[in-house]
């Protein structure tokens, strides 16, 4: 991504062609190029109205060319350019319907968190009595498997287990009380956190979380943000495109039903002349539409061509990188294998200069012996 934000930055400064020798010819620009961006062309590319938000769909790999815009805007209607229109309509209703079930998550889970509790929380009398029942219950429970464990001692099995039975009958009841007492806990603590909580709300147009009441310092910097601004520009673009479109169509069926009580109208009171001019309309027609079809068969040719061709190129310069890294990494291989033979031979240089100055040092040392002895010898 930094590779290829770095790249249009240098095409906006230099131009898209500044790598090209002076004595090579520049290729004129075709909108119907694969490597200039749809949307952009269309309209405006959405890679750029979230840039640095949480929306951010990154660096758009395609070329933005303003030239090149302005030659797809000036072209004649055709059946690509209209594909480009459904193209960019469609990715426009993508984001729009992913920006819409965030919307309604953010609903439903506001929705949750102001929802009341199933229990009201119970009053401090009903706290005070529940306490009472449960150590009663408590006591209960003591004694009976105290009175269990006796008849079990003198052998009266049967007693034994009716006693634990009806013990763990009031250990339910004892646990059921305990439960009601902690949700009726929870509940007072989930009202008391609703009540010092902000009220908030979703925006309609970005999803976003707002407080209700807010600033007007705050709504007006949320209104300007780049994540509310950009979704609002592409529901805006989205709904006029759409709204053309569906005029486009109905003045087009128009016109064709038009045409076809004219030609009602001219084979009633034309007889066999309309008949053949009719055949010859036809054929032009199907002649235009074939026409047509194999120039848009031979676009996709060349497309492909150029996809195959640009892959191949693709290969080649990443195979080019790899040689050039790998023979790097040889050249810093073999930099560190000499390294190491340089501090070696500094660290052998070292070693017999030590001994040396040992050598010399003991030399001295017994010369200086040497002519100790002699002094004492003739003294």
């Amino acid at each position: 991504m930094a590779v290829l934000a770095a790249a249009q930055l240098l095409d906006e400064l230099m131009g898209r062609h500044r790598n090209t020798n002076p004595n090579e010819k520049i290729k004129k620009p075709n909108w119907e190029d694969p490597e200039y961006c749809k949307y952009y062309m269309v309209k405006f590319c959405p890679h750029d109205l979230f840039v640095n938000t949480r929306a951010d769909l990154g660096v758009c790999p395609k070329v933005h060319d303003e030239e090149v815009k302005d030659l797809f805007e000036k072209a004649e209607p055709s059946y690509k350019k209209s594909q480009y229109v459904e193209e960019f309509l469609r990715y426009c209703r993508h984001m729009i319907n992913e920006v819409e079930r965030k919307i309604l998550k953010g609903k439903q889970r506001l929705e949750l968190m102001n929802s009341k509790p199933e229990c009201p929380p119970m009053t401090q009398a009903q706290t005070e009595k529940n306490q009472e029942q449960v150590k009663l219950l408590s006591e209960k429970i003591t004694a009976l498997v105290q009175e269990a464990e006796e008849a079990g001692t003198c052998g009266n099995v049967e007693q034994a287990q009716g006693l634990m039975k009806l013990c763990d009958r009031l250990k339910e009841e004892k646990d059921s009380l305990l439960k009601q007492q902690e949700n009726s806990h929870w509940s007072m603590t989930a009202e008391l956190a609703a009540a010092q909580e902000k009220q908030m709300e979703v925006c309609p147009v970005c999803g976003a979380f707002l407080i209700v009441g807010d600033a007007q310092q705050r709504i007006d910097d949320h209104l300007s943000g780049k994540q509310h601004v950009g979704y609002f520009k592409l529901r805006q673009a989205y709904e006029e495109m759409n709204e053309a479109r569906e005029k486009e169509q109905q003045e087009k069926r128009r016109r064709e039903e038009r045409d076809r009580d004219r030609d009602r109208s001219s084979r009633s009171s034309g007889g066999l002349g309309s008949d053949r001019r009719d055949r010859e309309r036809m054929d032009r027609d199907r002649e235009r539409d074939r026409g047509d079809r194999d120039k848009d068969r031979g676009d996709k040719e060349k497309e492909r061509d150029r996809e195959r061709h640009r892959s191949s190129r693709d290969e080649k310069e990443k195979s080019r990188h790899e040689d050039r890294d790998r023979d790097r990494e040889r050249e810093r291989d073999r930099e560190s294998v000499r390294d190491k033979d340089k501090d070696r031979e500094r660290e052998r240089d070292r070693d017999r200069e030590r001994d040396k100055d040992r050598k010399h040092r003991k030399e001295r040392r017994s010369s200086r012996e040497r002519s100790r002895r002699r002094s004492r010898d003739r003294h």
